[in-house]
């Protein structure tokens, strides 16, 4: 009897830890990996400072709060700079390195704080009724740029009566430029530019007597493109015009010794997938030339080092880190051999690079590199207690599409799988179109969580079809018009080459995907009935009605090559629900309700479409979320639904008989 008990109990407590083992990646779990972001080093370079983002979940909050941490850039000793309910983000340091600046939300407003490094307590150096935005201090140290719109007093007062009815195309609540001492006395900001127009990005000249700023005509998303850049004077308060091509211009940077501006220009159609150059302008002439142009010309400007411009642009599945002298070629300053980096900056002086790191098998981590010796140095702990147990196995293979065109995708499999072994097949198909699957950490949560799926014995196939960014521009210019042609069959063709290498089980897949991947999922239902099961996250379905109904019209203009009434056969033939009635698999339907870039209507369109048509589907709804999921609870219940969508609808794979 007593044996028994004991072997009961023995079982009990294997099966418990059997079932621990399989619970490390839950998207539970998965939403306490940390992002971290906004890696500055200190003028010395002796310093960083970085941000980290933890999700809050308790019974009355859903929430990601943000807070600046400080770190010796040796990576020997790190403490938390900023504490508090409210997010702190954005730090920069002060010229001289005594202090740190951030943005906080801590008040009713948004508002520049600044805290001695050496210890001491925080204090605010902006009161600004508005509610700050982006900002920069100047080269001297003496002022603080920032962007911000203007308190609206009678906004208020028509909320209060129920008269703030809006007309649209009118009266555009547009930022202007403004600046504030450094020093924490709270002066009154002055504005410094503003006009018929909405200010974005800007920069500093080194002798602090100019800015350089991007203006477009309104904040509307549809505007972006219309971006171009204009320079003030501080002392004087004039605005003179430097850019202003019918191409967009933007990211104005000024080289250290104040003779260049650079800036970001695309070609003179400011289409969504427009080639852009490095363009430099020598301020004594106005004359302009372009640099080299770089492998996927969609360069991110960084900063200068003392001759070299600095640029971020993913290739492939990483992002490298690029510089270009005003002559000469270009060349990688970092290129990870595996995982990929992503927001890079200088210092002041040029000679440290801070930036954040990650691979598909390790969390993201704050880094600091010595730009003369190459040495990278990780300078935050946020995710270091991250369990690695347990954690599928990412790859990157290569495919040939129909056409010969060679496709690229990341493939995830199962920690502990065996060669051979055919098991169920998620294709998870990314938005964009012109984004890019790249190799971040599979065990962070998202709405995919790839590390879970993994987990529950699955594979995963992120593919990179034409049309996406990080291949070079044609590439990204190889779906125009071709919505659901060469982009589908790229798609197919390594769902097919993970089922030939012997992996994927032909019997039991699914997909997904959301923006363009949702789009893309409801394509494939739509023209095969391989998949088991599919869910479609704020994917487009009615092309006609999405370009009358989106905030940003305009890239259907560039791939359908015009506006739906011109192009009425191709719209309708490139829209899923034109060809709903071939639907047979069971789709899932997730959908924030305050989308304005793909609104709810598309999946309500489709949605009542299966329905009609007898074919099992669900449609869950997430009220105050735009285009991508912000709340951590909302977050997790699309993982779970997900799980267990994909549960539902593969069945396991046959027993297999034997001794």
């Amino acid at each position: 009897m007593y044996i028994k008990m004991f072997a009961t109990g023995i079982l009990a407590l294997l099966a418990a830890t059997s079932l621990a083992a399989a619970a490390t990646w839950t998207p539970e779990a998965m939403m306490k990996v940390k992002a971290v972001a906004a890696v500055q080093p200190s003028p010395d370079g002796h310093w960083a400072v970085w941000t980290e983002r933890s999700a809050v979940m308790d019974p009355e909050k859903s929430e990601f709060v943000e807070q600046v941490f400080l770190g010796k850039s040796d990576g020997s000793w790190r403490i938390q700079l900023t504490h508090g309910e409210k997010s702190s983000s954005r730090p920069q340091w002060s010229t001289d390195g005594k202090f740190v600046y951030y943005a906080s939300d801590r008040g009713a407003k948004n508002q520049i704080y600044r805290i001695p490094v050496d210890g001491g307590e925080a204090e605010a150096v902006s009161d600004f009724k508005g509610g700050a935005g982006s900002f920069q201090i100047s080269p001297n140290g003496k002022w603080i740029a920032f962007t911000g719109r203007e308190p609206d007093a009678s906004d208020e007062r028509a909320r209060r009566e129920k008269v703030d009815f809006r007309v649209i195309g009118e009266n555009p609540k547009n930022q202007s430029l403004w600046i504030v001492a450094a020093d924490g006395d709270k002066a009154a900001a002055r504005k410094l530019a503003n006009g018929p127009y909405t200010i974005g990005g800007f920069d500093w000249s080194p002798d602090s007597r100019t800015i350089a700023y991007e203006i477009r005509p309104t904040p509307d998303a549809d505007n972006g493109r219309l971006a171009d850049i204009m320079e003030v004077d501080l002392e004087s308060g004039v605005a003179k015009a430097i850019a202003t091509t019918p191409g967009t211009e933007a990211e104005p940077r000024y080289s250290p010794d104040g003779k260049y501006l650079a800036y970001v220009r695309t070609s003179s159609s400011a289409g969504t997938i427009a080639p852009a150059r490095i363009v430099l302008m020598t301020r004594a002439t106005g004359a302009i030339r372009e640099l080299p142009a770089s492998f996927d010309e969609s360069p991110n400007l960084t900063s200068w080092t003392k001759d070299h411009l600095v640029f971020v642009e993913a290739k492939g599945t990483r992002s490298v880190i690029y510089s270009v002298p005003v002559d000469g070629p270009i060349t990688a300053v970092e290129q990870p051999a595996q995982g990929t980096l992503s927001g890079a900056s200088l210092n002041k002086a040029g000679t440290y690079a801070g930036f954040t790191m990650q691979s598909a098998s390790e969390p993201p981590e704050a880094y600091v590199m010595d730009l003369a010796s190459g040495k990278m140095v990780r300078v935050s702990a946020a995710n270091t207690s991250v369990p690695r147990e347990g954690l599928g196995v990412t790859k990157v293979i290569r495919w040939k599409s129909k056409d010969g065109r060679e496709i690229e995708g990341l493939l995830t499999l199962p920690p502990d799988y065996r060669a051979g072994t055919k098991i169920p097949l998620i294709l998870n198909i990314h938005g964009g179109p012109a984004g890019a699957f790249g190799e971040q950490f599979i065990g962070a949560g998202s709405p995919y969580p790839i590390a879970a799926f993994a987990e529950k014995g699955w594979a995963v196939l992120r593919p990179n079809p034409r049309g996406s960014s990080a291949y070079g521009r044609a590439f990204r210019a190889a779906n125009l018009e071709d919505w659901g042609g060469g982009d589908y069959r790229d798609i197919m063709a390594g769902v097919d080459e993970v089922i030939r290498e012997g992996i994927a089980d032909p019997n039991r897949m699914a997909v997904m995907g959301w923006s363009y991947g949702g789009y893309m999922t409801n394509w494939v239902i739509t023209q095969t009935n391989r998949f088991k099961c599919a869910a479609a996250g704020a994917g487009l379905t009615d092309m006609p009605s999405m370009w009358g109904t989106n905030d940003i019209p305009s890239v259907l203009d560039d791939y359908f090559t015009g506006p739906w009434y011109e192009q009425q056969e191709r719209y309708l033939q490139q829209s899923p629900l034109y060809h709903v009635k071939n639907v047979k698999t069971p789709t899932l339907y997730l959908h924030g309700e305050s989308d304005n870039r793909v609104p709810i209507s598309q999946a309500f369109e489709m949605y009542h479409a299966l329905k009609r048509l007898g074919v099992e589907t669900q449609m869950v709804t997430y009220p105050r979320q735009p285009h991508g999921p912000q709340e951590p609870k909302f977050i997790v219940d699309i993982m779970n639904r997900h799980i267990a969508w994909v549960e539902k609808h593969i069945n396991p794979a046959p027993a297999v008989s034997g001794n």
